[in-house]
Formats: structure tokens, C-alpha cells, sequence
């Protein structure tokens, strides 16, 4: 229940605090309440600790009271702004399609109000793949031996998204790439539309590893747009195995 409702926030832009994410601020005070960490959720804790004659339910609203009134008298920022600024847009794949224009402003506002760098890029301009590549490479100040491929793309985003920028410019919370038109674009390039956006999913889930943030807002006038998936990555044999020859010994 909780989780949907923190989902419906995001999908509708309302910013209220919400401290039940895994390592909120409701999990927090558990651990403090508890006299012990505890690498579990809070979910899970409070199964632990229900005791006979009670129902983790139960238990869970006797202590969401104490909780309150903890926060009442000792008020901390809200986790999901605070903590997790731009989480909505990077449950899923890091890419995010917006119709409304209205909407896509509002959130480059939010994200520029935590402290994100955002770089936003007019995709309908693009008639060729070559444009795109002009594009990005000029916003992202790719150095000059970029090859205006795919392939090279995604090694200079990954440098992009995973050591920071070419032009070493501030990112603070993170990188934020907008897309407007992108519908126009993928009409006249849909193969390359497709591999753009799966490449920034990739990239964006491994700059994640690194504690770091790359987020997606792609903008649409064709309300029915579709996609494939982007960002899916296959089950990996471990490096010393990944060689079929080193798993035949």
C-alpha cells in the first residue's frame, strides 16, 4: 500500500514527504527504537520483533504513533526529497516519457531545485543520425576524436555519466539529459531512437553502481509512442568464468 501510494506521488508531481523508502527515515528510527542496526527493511523488522498476542500490523501502526510523535519533536527533511531527489524518474529503466511540455518543465524545475545539471537537447531538429551525434556531442562537449557512431556514444557517455562530465562542470545531484520531439526523430531515425535511450538506461544503471546519477526525460507529441526495453542486461558469468574455455576445466 505504501509503496503505491509513494509511486502515485511521483506520477502526479506531488511533492509531500514520505519517510518509508528502505533506509528512510521510518527505518532509521526503527534501528534507534530497536537499540540495534539492522540491514533488513522495516517491513521485515517489525515481523521480527511482533510478539505473540500481536500482528506485525498491529505493531506496525503502535509504532508509527511513536514515530510521529518522535518526528513532531525533532523534525528532519523529508527522505524521498531530501535523501532521494529524482527517485521517480529512476525506479525503472532512468528514462522517462513525458507528452505534456507542461509536465516535463515542472519536473526540469524540481531537478534543477535539488541541485541536478540539466542539459536539454531538441531532438525534433534531428532529420539524421549524424545531427543527433552533432548534437549531443556539442551539449556534452565531447572531445574532438568522438566518432559519431553508436558505438562511440556509448563509451563517451559512460565516461560522461560515470566520472563526470568533459568539460568537468559542476553536476551536483546528478545529470538530467531532456529530449524534446523526440517522436520526430524516431521517425526519421527509429533504429537509432531505440539504441540511444538503451544506451543511456545502461549507462545510467551503471553510474548508479557508482553512487552517481544520469536521468532521462524524453518528451513526445505522439501520445501512443511506444519503445522496446531499454537498460536489459543478460545473467553474466563471473569474470574469471566468463570465457567458455575457463568453465571447461
Amino acid at each position: 500500500m505504501l509503496v503505491g501510494y509513494e509511486v502515485a506521488l511521483g506520477v502526479h508531481s506531488i511533492d509531500e514527504p514520505f519517510p518509508f523508502w528502505g533506509d528512510g527515515l521510518f527505518s532509521q528510527w526503527l534501528c534507534q527504537h530497536f537499540g540495534r542496526p539492522s540491514s533488513l527493511n522495516w517491513a521485515t523488522q517489525i515481523e521480527q520483533e511482533t510478539s505473540d498476542g500481536s500482528t506485525p500490523v498491529e505493531e506496525f501502526f503502535r509504532l508509527l504513533d511513536d514515530y510521529r510523535r518522535h518526528a513532531a519533536l525533532d523534525p528532519k527533511p523529508s527522505t524521498s526529497e531530501s535523501g532521494f531527489p529524482g527517485i521517480e524518474y529512476m525506479g525503472d529503466t532512468f528514462v522517462t516519457l513525458f507528452w505534456r511540455q507542461r509536465l516535463l518543465g515542472q519536473a526540469v524545475h524540481r531537478l534543477e531545485d535539488h541541485g541536478f545539471r540539466v542539459v536539454q537537447l531538441a531532438a525534433g531538429q534531428w532529420n539524421t543520425e549524424r545531427d543527433m551525434h552533432a548534437a549531443v556531442a556539442a551539449a556534452l562537449r565531447f572531445p574532438d576524436y568522438y566518432g559519431h557512431n553508436l558505438d562511440a556514444l556509448n563509451d563517451c557517455l559512460r565516461d560522461v555519466a560515470c566520472y563526470g562530465g568533459y568539460d568537468d562542470s559542476a553536476e551536483g545531484a546528478g545529470l538530467v539529459l531532456t529530449f524534446t520531439d523526440y517522436d520526430r526523430f524516431a521517425a526519421a531515425c527509429p533504429r537509432a531512437a531505440q539504441v540511444v535511450l538503451d544506451i543511456i538506461a545502461d549507462r545510467a544503471r551503471r553510474a548508479a553502481v557508482l553512487q552517481r546519477r544520469l536521468i532521462c526525460l524524453v518528451h513526445s507529441n505522439d501520445p501512443d509512442i511506444r519503445f522496446d526495453p531499454v537498460g536489459a542486461m543478460p545473467v553474466m558469468w563471473n569474470r574469471d568464468e566468463w570465457l567458455d574455455p575457463n568453465r571447461r576445466g
